[in-house]
């Protein structure tokens, strides 16, 4: 698919991550102080929510767009979500009739406060990038017992914390937690060493399913609304010590961030690619019934206090071994319903080089290799006032479809995590 082009000028260029054919969604700040639903369009975002009261939007059976978030129209099916690219579409392509009575509704995205685009009311994480767990179950378990017996025929995951699900350009504190060293003979009670991040990218549903109701990997896919990048930050030390038997706890407690925008999944059609070829089938209900991964090139920035970016990572979302179609129909399984505004985490992506590890614990082979940044610092895990951002888009024919930087700042951890003074 060709750039389809706007009277936005600015959404045109080759370089541009929010042309016409992306038109994603967010929640910003107005100038009178509210919240309202935006979509980004070249530098501009249109508020959205003017456009139906105005008018210039409408949705048979009333408003959907009146309050600050997404979930109301996400919520509301595949049907309107076409429309509502449609009716964008025809109100900011070139040479549109109405565009004297849209511009009047287009802010400055420079500056702009962005918040969390919709509501997230549960939040799975998934461990099903087949890169990431060979390395990591190479460190942990030796590269024969790499990966667990479960892992080529289910996509492993455990439920998060939705409250801790943040949006781009928020802080994150160092966490405090247990912590248990090889030659230790208790705990203590410590501020974490190892902090780390996740590369993933976040599929955000939109249909909700029924309790007791299973779905097919083709119906799951069609309940997803759109994606987002997603950097699941992850105290390794904590995690080390209480993953066993159950898994992360507070380990991946502390924050999840994601990015302002909601890219929707019919700007990422053209972009489809097929999951890797298996050694094990899966088995009928988890098989694949067409191409539902995606071609996004991904990248992670680090940024010390006072330094220049080092890209410490670049590899592609198609590396995943598991598709979010397949890990939300495995989420139904057993009769658990998934709501509008769920969220669920890809699993770190990692490709087969070292360039292209998703996590510091992989880049640093668990500290053992530390890497050394564009100022000559070193890194095996995160030092405090780091910056780390995620970037991701899919290359079209002279556009790209971004999704706006996935940032977050890391705080010293708190002096005394039980004072409430401060």
């Amino acid at each position: 698919m060709p750039l389809v082009r706007s009277w936005v000028d600015s959404a045109n260029t080759a370089e541009c991550p929010f042309p016409l054919n992306n038109l994603p969604c967010g929640v910003f700040t107005a100038s009178d102080g509210e919240k309202r639903c935006g979509v980004a369009i070249g530098d501009r975002i249109v508020d959205v929510s003017a456009l139906e009261a105005a008018g210039l939007i409408v949705f048979h059976g009333g408003p959907l767009l009146d309050h600050p978030g997404w979930n109301r129209l996400m919520a509301a099916g595949p049907e309107v979500w076409s429309s509502l690219r449609a009716q964008l579409t025809e109100l900011l392509e070139e040479g549109a009739a109405r565009r004297s009575a849209v511009e009047r509704h287009l802010v400055t995205l420079a500056g702009a406060q962005l918040h969390l685009p919709f509501q997230v009311v549960e939040y799975t994480d998934f461990y099903a990038g087949r890169h990431h767990a060979l390395n990591v179950g190479t460190m942990f378990r030796g590269a024969e017992n790499a990966l667990p017996p479960n892992w080529l025929h289910i996509p492993i995951g455990y439920n998060g914390r939705a409250s801790s699900v943040v949006v781009s350009g928020t802080d994150v504190r160092r966490p405090w937690g247990q912590l248990k060293g090889p030659d230790d003979v208790v705990p203590r009670f410590a501020p974490s060493q190892r902090f780390d991040i996740e590369l993933e990218i976040g599929a955000v549903v939109g249909l909700p399913s029924k309790s007791g109701q299973p779905v097919t990997v083709a119906e799951a896919d069609a309940m997803i609304f759109g994606y987002v990048l997603l950097n699941d930050w992850s105290a390794r030390d904590i995690q080390a010590w209480e993953y066993q038997p159950l898994g992360p706890f507070q380990s991946k407690a502390t924050a999840t961030t994601i990015s302002p925008w909601i890219v929707m999944k019919a700007a990422l059609e053209t972009f489809r690619v097929s999951t890797p070829a298996r050694e094990v089938p899966l088995l009928p209900h988890l098989a694949e019934p067409g191409p539902l991964l995606y071609d996004i090139a991904l990248e992670v920035g680090l940024t010390p206090e006072d330094a220049a970016e080092t890209i410490l990572s670049r590899t592609n979302y198609r590396e995943m071994y598991y598709s979010a179609a397949q890990q939300l129909a495995h989420h139904t399984t057993a009769g658990s319903p998934m709501n509008t505004g769920d969220l669920l985490g890809s699993g770190t992506i990692s490709g087969p080089l070292k360039e292209n590890r998703g996590s510091l614990l992989e880049l640093s082979w668990g500290g053992k290799e530390p890497l050394t940044l564009e100022n000559g610092e070193t890194r095996s895990f995160l030092h405090d006032n780091d910056i780390v951002t995620l970037r991701g888009v899919a290359k079209g024919d002279g556009y790209i479809i971004g999704f706006g930087d996935c940032t977050g700042r890391i705080l010293p951890a708190l002096a005394d995590p039980y004072s409430r003074q401060g």
